[in-house]
């Protein structure tokens, strides 16, 4: 069902709307015009923090390693013992002026050796080395005392912050659960108790019925452009099976969870034929004892661009100030990505 003039949808993982507005997919573009991201780089760069052997901050020095490789970050957002001796976090007289130690642990994943690898140019088992690097990060860190939320991040891309285009990810633990997860958690339990269902399952299964928003699929994951999608070609990656975390994955799991990585990353270069950039991130169950039954395993993948390679999304205005608004619709958006190849443009003749 097509729906042509201006609409909102619900999100019912954030309780939130989108506006959805069809009929400015033709507006002209005089605005900022990206620079299109370098193709070519080298297979290793002397200059570069993240490849082996090379000086980080500090002149910490790289092992030359030859598969993932993890150290903690040296401008960690998150330090183990923030607050403990900072008596402006006694209780305030004010109640609306409000804040509180967090505490937590920041980590850099390095996914490979070469510099000029991205995960779409990696092979099925490279990909599975980071997601056991992954998982067991994630259990490392949700094991301290300290900490009660692990999230496993990449941003690709200096359209997206990224400072080093040497492939890696990025793992913050901390005390308190971020907002977006927390979003999700309350949303999830709510809808389990109301229905006696799980949330995305149900949504999976709506999914698949009418599969005009479905991009790719294998035997254990499903690739989705959201209903209440908000960037242009936003998707939302979930794990067939109900489970909660990546320790969750048995081996199937692991391996079909690297290749449709691969497939959706390869899709996302091939749109525009250039190294796309996007935010992605699992989100997975706490790490604070407790039970979370009615959370499913997904991944949340943010690209920037609209038009081409140049041409960008951008939240402001009215998206600042009142609600997400988008042009292109996400039935439009996942019929262009299903239609792409799963192979990589760079290897087609």
């Amino acid at each position: 069902m097509k729906m042509n003039s201006p609409h909102r949808r619900f999100n019912p993982l954030t309780n939130e709307w989108v506006l959805v507005s069809p009929q400015r997919t033709q507006r002209p573009w005089l605005g900022q015009v990206e620079k299109t991201p370098q193709e070519h780089l080298p297979r290793y760069d002397p200059n570069c923090y993240l490849c082996p052997g090379n000086a980080r901050a500090g002149g910490v020095k790289n092992p030359h390693y030859d598969a993932t490789f993890v150290f903690d970050n040296d401008f960690a957002a998150l330090i183990p013992d923030a607050g403990e001796n900072e008596t402006a976090f006694a209780p305030h007289t004010a109640p609306l002026l409000r804040a509180e130690p967090m505490p937590g642990k920041c980590r850099v994943v390095c996914f490979h050796p070469r510099h000029d690898l991205t995960l779409s140019l990696m092979t099925t088992p490279e990909i599975e080395t980071i997601i056991h690097t992954w998982t067991r990060e994630t259990n490392s860190l949700g094991a301290l005392e300290y900490v009660n939320y692990v999230q496993v991040f990449e941003n690709k891309g200096a359209a997206m912050g990224a400072s080093n285009p040497h492939p890696h990810s990025q793992i913050w633990a901390s005390r308190q659960i971020p907002n977006e997860p927390a979003l999700e958690f309350f949303a999830e339990e709510k809808y389990s108790l109301e229905s006696d269902g799980c949330l995305l399952c149900d949504y999976l299964r709506v999914e698949r019925e009418r599969g005009e928003r479905i991009v790719s699929v294998n035997e254990q994951f499903t690739v989705i452009v959201p209903y209440w999608a908000v960037w242009p070609f936003e998707v939302l990656l979930l794990s067939n099976r109900h489970c909660g975390a990546l320790a969750d994955l048995n081996a199937r799991e692991v391996t079909a969870l690297a290749d449709i990585l691969k497939k959706l990353t390869t899709r996302y270069d091939n749109l525009f034929q250039v190294p796309f950039p996007y935010s992605m991130g699992f989100h997975q169950t706490p790490t604070d004892g407790s039970a979370y039954p009615a959370h499913h395993f997904h991944a949340h993948y943010y690209p920037p661009l609209l038009r081409s390679a140049s041409v960008r999304k951008f939240m402001v205005g009215y998206e600042l100030l009142a609600m997400p608004q988008r042009d292109l619709t996400p039935e439009s958006a996942a019929e262009r990505l299903r239609e792409l190849s799963e192979v990589h443009y760079s290897s087609q003749a």
